[in-house]
Parts: C-alpha cells; structure tokens; sequence
C-alpha cells in the first residue's frame, strides 16, 4: 500500500463538501500480476441523468525542489493509471489534484497551457487551507 500524499485528507474532505461519496480510498487497479494504486475512487449521482458519475483522483503535492519535475513524475503516473483504467473501467475518469496555487502558476505558464490544450489531463484544483475544490479543468 502505497503512502499518502501531504493533501490526502484534505483533497477527500473537499470531495465530501462538493456532493462526491468517496468509494475507495485508495482505488486499487489490477492489470496482470500488477497492483496500482490511485489515491481516491469517488461517485456522484447525476440527478438529471439518473447516472452514477464516477472519477479517480490521484493528489499531488508539488512540494518537491522543482514544479517541472513534480510536474514530470505526476504525468508519468497520470498517463499510466489512465491507460489501466481505460482497460478495465473505461467509464471511470481520471483526475489530477493539485493545490489552487500551483494550478495558477504551473497552468498558467506555456508548458501547462499546452497541456491542458493537448487534452493530456483533467484537475481538480483545490483550497488546502479552506479543504474546498476551486475548480474542475477539464480540457475541452
């Protein structure tokens, strides 16, 4: 079992407020012999569409020497919990959790521009102090 992030608890917490029940902490993905873990597995009923809406969310702190190399390693496990998760629960999306700040100054900069322009991740932007999610960016 792998350890949790800085804003683990925080990132759930804002979760709950914002209407999600948390269904798996952590969401365990099984490919072959191999286990994954994602930090959080959610639902939320879509009351106009009588559906369940269904998300994983992997929390990064960015609390390491350089954004760009947090940034390097986030997108790294991103890219390969996205691959399993489209084999063996394709309708399950993934997102990114990052503090509100590091969205403003990571994704506000070229490289995250492009990013987000490339549809390579969706975020969930998050308050730590106020335990609220800011915003979803989700690439259109």
């Amino acid at each position: 079992m792998p350890a949790k992030d800085f804003y683990h608890s925080t990132v759930k917490n804002a979760l709950i407020k914002d209407g999600w029940i948390i269904t798996h902490d952590p969401l365990m993905l099984k490919l072959g012999k191999k286990d994954l873990y994602v930090d959080l597995g959610a639902s939320q009923l879509v009351a106009a569409e009588k559906t369940d809406h269904k998300i994983a969310v992997e929390i990064k702190s960015f609390t390491g020497r350089s954004d760009i190399n947090d940034l390097e390693k986030a997108l790294g496990q991103y890219v390969l919990y996205q691959d399993v998760l489209a084999e063996i629960e394709p309708a399950r999306e993934l997102f990114l959790a990052i503090p509100h700040s590091i969205s403003e100054d990571l994704f506000e900069e070229p490289i995250g521009k492009l990013l987000l322009k490339n549809r390579r991740l969706k975020l969930i932007s998050f308050d730590p102090k106020q335990e609220v999610i800011k915003q979803w960016i989700i690439p259109a």
